[in-house]
């Protein structure tokens, strides 16, 4: 099941117009789908990202309180069940000694204590519950990122740190709803959350394996694994600044 919330106020808007430039892979002039949704949203022509435009984003505040509202309660199986989706296909490719970081965690780090539990050890981070600076000094064997990416206003900028701190040979696995086809996207139950910006279809998840040389291979409900290829790097290693 997904995170539960409760019922917060969209903000609207007519602005329907195109430019700028694709938050992911910086391509100008993405373009207005021809649809009327929830929000306005653009299309970027080179990668495919749907996403919402740089005026309709919301604020640290606005997205604190909404994120406020989850109840993601570790302990909850249904919960526990949902996070499978991802957790069960990474594990399989994990080795005792491996250690992960749990990117975007909020406020109640389920996963962490799942893949603790299994032992691989995990760290926690997100930048508005746990915004530790070290976490992000050391490299992974692994890296989850469960319903976190539909939330960066800054995906390309986000990627290119997850590929930073990912060890060669490592893995990282994305949870994130595909958006469906543009006719239906005026009631798509995902667009009612407004700090939800960014979507991701299968042609732009293979733009970002191919933009950052890893393998992806696909699940369904919205589960992605990509394999950083080459191979680990050493543990003592870490991201450049």
């Amino acid at each position: 099941m997904p995170p539960r919330t409760r019922n917060v106020q969209l903000k609207t808007s007519t602005d329907h117009q195109g430019g700028g430039a694709c938050p992911l892979c910086g391509a100008h002039e993405p373009q207005p789908t021809s649809v009327v949704a929830l929000r306005p949203l653009l299309r970027c022509a080179s990668c495919r990202l749907l996403f919402v435009p740089a005026a309709q984003l919301p604020d640290p505040e606005e997205e604190r309180r909404r994120y406020d509202t989850h109840e993601n309660d570790p302990d909850d199986p249904r919960y526990r069940a949902f996070l499978a989706r991802l957790a069960d296909p990474l594990m399989v490719h994990l080795r005792p000694g491996h250690e992960g970081l749990d990117y975007g965690a909020g406020p109640g780090p389920a996963l962490q204590a799942m893949l603790d539990e299994a032992g691989f050890p995990t760290e926690i981070w997100d930048p508005f519950y746990h915004p530790d600076p070290d976490v992000l000094r050391r490299r992974y064997d692994f890296i989850t990122c469960t319903e976190t990416a539909e939330h960066f206003h800054q995906p390309g900028k986000e990627f290119r740190r997850l590929n930073r701190l990912l060890r060669e040979g490592g893995w990282l696995g994305l949870m994130t709803q595909p958006p469906p086809r543009d006719e239906e996207l005026a009631d798509w139950y995902y667009l009612r959350d407004p700090t939800h910006v960014c979507f991701y279809s299968r042609p732009t998840l293979a733009w970002i394996a191919a933009r950052f040389a890893w393998e992806a291979t696909f699940f369904p409900q919205g589960v992605t694994l990509f394999r950083k290829t080459g191979p680990r790097a050493d543990r003592k290693e870490h991201p450049s600044p």
